[in-house]
């Protein structure tokens, strides 16, 4: 947009713009949220169908690289479900120290606070009818349940074998003088989403390791099924690490007496998120693309209020990807800067007076 419009004509048109798109990407939440990860999913499995493509057709490259990722998340799924199913052994221990805890805090509540049996039983109605929504709004839709058996293996599919053909639209709509900016979009995009996804399938499996090994030590029962779901909700950032501490704590107050075993965990966890946060992140998670912690906090809770759960997941490439292309377009620069975690040492308030400052007496001599 040309920069001699003021700001109070170029706001309401971005807002506008942000609006439209906003309510197009909620109708249509059950075509591009499938879509969106089977662009993902494809252009983590393009190098390695590239390689196979040297030996074998194309189709047939693009199907056995399918399958082999098919064949990783099933052989997942099936070590999860071997631990779920230990997990219901002390099922009914469990529920009897629940009910023991719950009368302790209402209790503890009804002293403290002043709040009634009665309405703490309302309060947790309402919490839980609004995470039925919740998981309702997730699970909605003709096409929820198909798009992950059927709709992401399709669209994977369809889009490695037609890859080509979208790169060449996507450097043809653009002029010929835009068109090397388009080709290092793409390529910084390519690269950055396959080293965001490769480093955190690493760092998720590090995590997983660590958590279940502390866990281990501290005897926590389900152990390693909590230690992977604690790695897998470290994908989400910020979030998701509250989340996968308040597990093995939930399970140690319910399985075991006192609370030296919760302040372990705590403890145990806060060194692994020391050590993924410096050491795994930095070194593993090698993405070209910074986000700072304020937007990364801010577009995973957006993504979760557009597209649920899936948008949680989304959000960070989705918004790496804008900062790719804000970086590449003059006018949009500052965005980018905004989105980055480099920080300035000086604004620009401090530049302009230091430079509008007059040069003392011995300075003109």
């Amino acid at each position: 947009m040309n920069k001699n419009y003021p700001f109070f004509i170029k706001a309401p048109i971005i807002l506008l713009g942000l609006v439209i798109s906003i309510y197009i990407l909620s109708v249509l939440r059950d075509v591009l949220v499938p879509l969106a990860f089977a662009s993902l999913i494809a252009i983590l499995l393009n190098p390695l169908s590239t390689r196979l493509e040297r030996h074998l057709p194309k189709i047939v490259s693009i199907l056995l690289s399918m399958i082999i990722a098919i064949l990783i998340v099933a052989g997942l799924a099936y070590f999860l479900s071997a631990q779920i199913a230990h997990f219901f052994d002390n099922v009914e221990a469990m529920k009897q120290k629940l009910s023991e805890l719950l009368v302790i805090i209402q209790q503890w509540l009804e002293q403290t606070f002043g709040i009634s049996t009665q309405k703490q039983v309302q309060m947790v109605n309402e919490a839980a009818n609004n995470s039925k929504a919740i998981i309702g709004q997730t699970l909605s839709g003709a096409l929820g349940v198909l798009s992950v058996i059927f709709l992401i293996p399709v669209y994977t599919f369809l889009i490695m074998l037609y890859k080509t053909l979208i790169l060449n639209f996507l450097y043809e709509v653009f002029s010929e003088e835009n068109q090397k900016k388009v080709g290092e979009i793409l390529s910084e995009t390519k690269a950055a989403i396959q080293s965001y996804i490769v480093g955190l399938l690493i760092e998720t499996g590090i995590v997983a390791v660590l958590n279940s090994s502390a866990l281990l030590i501290l005897g926590v029962q389900n152990a390693i099924l909590i230690g992977v779901i604690g790695a897998i909700l470290n994908l989400l950032p910020y979030i998701g690490g509250i989340i996968a501490i308040a597990l093995p704590v939930l399970m140690a107050t319910l399985t075991q007496d006192g609370f030296t075993t919760q302040l372990l965990i705590i403890a145990a966890y806060a060194l692994i998120q020391f050590i993924d946060n410096n050491i795994l992140v930095p070194r593993i998670v090698s993405s070209k693309v910074q986000i700072n912690a304020l937007i990364s906090i801010v577009i995973v809770l957006l993504g979760a209020a557009l597209w649920g759960v899936p948008g949680m997941f989304l959000s960070i490439p989705f918004i790496a990807v804008l900062k790719i292309v804000f970086d590449r377009i003059d006018g949009l620069k500052p965005w980018g800067k905004l989105l980055g975690d480099n920080i300035p040492t000086e604004h620009m308030g401090q530049l302009k007076r230091l430079r509008r400052k007059k040069p003392a007496l011995s300075e003109k001599i």
